[in-house]
């Protein structure tokens, strides 16, 4: 529990340089939160690491799952905002990473399962996916913020924390390009490696799992044929998102916290 609290404290106080760096516009203070950040993702990993062998096996309850996740968020965040202005995304993902350690952290280390190295790389595919695709929520619901106080005329100091809008329009799609590439490989692997699929405990996740992937694969199509942008592409990202969303930690938590299957 030490390491969490430290995580957490370091989590925060990473947030916490980043607004007052951003606030300040100063280069130098802006990138204070880089070392807390790196220290916050090693010891959010490092705790996984222990339950896992402490447990004998990898825990992908719906706890540690949403945990892995933020620490994706947060490990893509540090590493992509240390080399640009994207580090605005830490004011969000760092406290949500800390939230969801904490919250795993709380409810204990699941007994873990054996998985051989096909479900496991199909599993971290997974993982890998809803980070990344979680990321181009937040770039989407940033593109339709930004938008939306330029048509006001509100021109308030967040704004110079933000990348032009055509920057951060050209991240966020090519943040679902690559989110895009990961969701195909946990489709595939899982129709390769995952046995009875179609399991009536994994039939909606696998329907809302295409599901998701259609849209996303629609939007890129739409943006790459047809030039969709701005609010169009701020829809269907979030649509998708809650699509995926509810496909893994909505079955998740109904399979696990509701009905206590495993």
């Amino acid at each position: 529990m030490t390491i969490v609290l430290i995580a957490v404290l370091l989590y925060l106080a990473a947030a916490g340089l980043l607004v007052r760096g951003l606030a300040r516009d100063d280069a130098t203070a802006s990138k204070a939160w880089l070392w807390p950040a790196l220290a916050a993702v090693a010891l959010h990993a490092a705790d996984h690491v222990l339950g896992w062998r402490q447990s004998g096996g990898a825990d992908m309850h719906f706890f540690a799952a949403l945990s892995l996740v933020g620490l994706g968020m947060a490990a893509l965040t540090t590493l992509f905002g240390a080399g640009g202005r994207m580090a605005a995304l830490g004011v969000v993902v760092f406290p949500v990473a800390a939230a969801m350690l904490l919250g795993y952290a709380l409810y204990g280390h699941v007994a873990g399962e054996a998985l051989d190295w096909r479900l496991q790389l199909h599993a971290w595919c997974a993982l890998l996916a809803y980070a990344t695709l979680a990321i181009a929520a937040l770039l989407a619901i940033m593109l339709w913020a930004q938008e939306r106080a330029l048509r006001r005329r509100e021109f308030r100091g967040w704004l110079r924390a933000l990348p032009p809008l055509t920057e951060l329009e050209s991240l966020l799609f090519r943040t679902i390009a690559v989110g895009f590439v990961l969701l195909t490989a946990t489709l595939l692997t899982g129709a390769l490696f995952v046995e009875n699929l179609f399991a009536q405990h994994l039939i909606h996740k696998t329907v809302l799992s295409v599901l998701s992937w259609l849209a996303f694969g629609a939007l890129l199509l739409g943006r790459w044929r047809y030039g969709w942008r701005g609010a169009i592409a701020v829809r269907w990202t979030l649509a998708a998102m809650a699509l995926l969303v509810l496909a893994f930690f909505g079955s998740k938590f109904v399979l696990e916290l509701l009905l206590k299957r495993v």
